[in-house]
């Protein structure tokens, strides 16, 4: 992780370890080669997210022990694929992000405003959210 960005061109801090999150189950959206899905944005895990989620076949919810994935609650944080949030958001019912904890990956699928406006931390300096 420590050469890894957050969207905001700072070092990418962790997103959650209850449950533990990450494509490589480190607690951050840390992304690599065997990435395919880009699972880079620090999502709060909110019921209308999953229930959108599941409406579109991606099962939030249900544990898969196979995958070391416990099933999300509301307020769980996980990094999610990035093209999932973004469906989301264009369906009007985004997670809210942790901008600090998204890897400058999800920058691939996702504009940087559409993340901007469900931000859920204030980074130390306020001037780069405009």
């Amino acid at each position: 992780m420590d050469n890894d960005l957050n969207v905001l061109g700072e070092p990418l801090e962790e997103c959650g370890t209850d449950p533990v999150t990450g494509f490589y189950r480190d607690g951050c959206c840390t992304s690599g080669p065997e990435d395919l899905g880009n699972h880079t944005v620090c999502a709060v895990m909110t019921a209308e997210f999953l229930a959108h989620q599941a409406s579109i076949g991606n099962d939030l919810i249900t544990p898969r022990p196979e995958w070391q994935f416990p099933g999300l609650n509301p307020g769980d944080r996980w990094c999610v694929v990035a093209a999932r949030w973004l469906q989301s958001y264009r369906d009007g019912v985004p997670a809210p992000v942790v901008l600090a904890s998204t890897h400058v990956r999800a920058l691939e699928a996702i504009p940087l405003d559409a993340l901007r406006t469900h931000a859920v931390d204030v980074p130390q300096d306020p001037s780069s959210l405009t």
